[in-house]
């Protein structure tokens, strides 16, 4: 269809969706190149983990302990537990279950500041300071890495909990949940090879 001064009409989009989820929303999208981003960041920290680990004849380097066992363990199962509520929550922003969603976005931003308390006990339970040598620097910047994720991940559950309780909610919004929830695995995966190396590699070493 053309209009005057050239002006012509390549197709009619008013039959398209207003809104979408999943592969044909450009959020879904931009959700997969965060974490692609980021994962390369875990990806970086954890080869100069290992470059270091390579550096030394033992590791960690004399005179440093070991991590503590308990509270990497105690995040760990928690990280994993979470990971049941998480898909449920998923499933629900799927089907637009709006209690669901509801709840299930409370309950998450609830776990996930009851895990901050294991986690805080394992920057005591390193039993090595940032600043004491290599291994210490490293190990710490695993943990802080993972810990500013798992905080900023808090922060958006919470400020997207308290907008479903609060206003209206469309497809937008259960898009939204659904990108949150796919993050959160995101965050859990990202720990088990982290943990592996702040816990287990000194120990095999």
């Amino acid at each position: 269809m053309k209009f005057g001064r050239g002006i012509e009409i390549e197709g009619d989009l008013s039959r398209l969706p207003v809104s979408t989820t999943g592969t044909r929303h450009l959020v879904w999208w931009g959700n997969i190149g965060f974490m692609l981003i980021e994962g390369t960041g875990f990806a970086l920290a954890a080869a100069a983990y290992l470059y270091l680990m390579t550096q030394h004849a033992s590791w960690p380097p004399p005179g440093d302990p070991l991590p503590d066992l308990l509270w990497g363990a105690v995040f760990t199962v928690g990280m994993l537990l979470s990971a049941i509520p998480n898909v449920w929550l998923l499933r629900c922003a799927r089907r637009k279950h709006l209690a669901g969603v509801r709840w299930g976005m409370l309950a998450m931003t609830v776990l996930t500041l009851l895990l901050m308390i294991p986690r805080a006990f394992e920057f005591v339970h390193l039993n090595v300071r940032w600043h004491d040598d290599a291994y210490g620097s490293v190990m710490w910047l695993l943990l802080v890495l993972h810990t500013t994720h798992l905080v900023t991940e808090w922060v958006e559950t919470a400020v997207l909990a308290v907008w479903l309780f609060t206003h209206e909610v469309g497809d937008d919004q259960f898009a939204d949940v659904e990108d949150n929830s796919n993050y959160w695995t995101f965050v859990v995966l990202c720990w088990l090879p982290l943990y592996a190396l702040i816990y287990w590699a000194p120990r095999a070493a």
